[in-house]
């Protein structure tokens, strides 16, 4: 099995709280491989990671599986009422089915609080509604920024039920790009210059690859905070 699949998979099996080391199986042996968070985001080059690492984040494993489970039970009824659609307002998303939400129970308000808490300084002021966004397996999201007219600088997101592949593009060209390993259960943030300057799209699921390894997609469901403008 490749390196890639080997590094998902021990991922999923780690319920451990998130640090700045993981330790993940090796594939040439039964040993552990030291690999860093910081890994599950590549670029166009080394410079360009290294530029933008603090305005694009990934924590892998930030919730358990207990805590994926809650957060479904909660999401799937009113998911359920609505049917995908493959017409977006703006054509930056085919195949969805969207909602927001306000109140959850305790165990999801802890998982948003510490969401919150690492993602947005203390005292920021946060678009109420939470917003979710369930991908059907053939769905995806095309290239787009969001608006200044109704986000801040940070975008903050959970990803349920399936890794993915996120790509940012700096506008105007194609030659400084950014991808994204969004492991199932895992905390992306965009802050900054990454969220102002750069397109981001979850890639299809024929196209779903990181570092030249296939990252197959099914459903996902993704939880988004966002901070208000100033």
């Amino acid at each position: 099995m490749k390196l890639l699949l080997k590094v998902v998979r021990r991922i999923h099996k780690v319920p451990a709280p998130c640090t700045s080391w993981r330790c993940f199986g090796s594939p040439a042996n039964s040993g552990l491989l030291h690999v860093r968070d910081e890994e599950l985001v590549v670029g166009s080059t080394r410079e360009m990671v290294q530029r933008f690492r603090t305005h694009v984040e990934v924590r892998p494993n930030f919730i358990s599986e207990e805590e994926e489970t809650a957060l479904m039970q909660e999401l799937e009824l009113g998911l359920k009422k609505k049917r995908y659609e493959f017409d977006h307002w703006d054509g930056a998303i085919h195949g969805y089915r969207e909602t927001e939400r306000l109140r959850w129970g305790s165990v999801c308000e802890g998982v948003l609080s510490r969401l919150r808490s690492v993602a947005f300084p203390e005292g920021s002021s946060l678009l109420g509604p939470v917003h979710i966004l369930d991908l059907d397996k053939a769905g995806y999201i095309k290239p787009h920024v969001d608006s200044v007219k109704f986000c801040g600088s940070t975008i903050a997101g959970l990803s349920l039920l399936s890794d993915s592949v996120m790509r940012l593009v700096k506008e105007g060209g194609t030659d400084e790009w950014l991808d994204l390993l969004l492991l199932r259960r895992s905390l992306y943030i965009i802050r900054d210059q990454a969220r102002y300057d750069f397109t981001h799209e979850i890639l299809k699921d024929e196209e779903s690859s990181f570092r030249g390894q296939r990252v197959p997609r099914q459903r996902r469901v993704s939880i988004i905070c966002r901070n208000l403008p100033v």
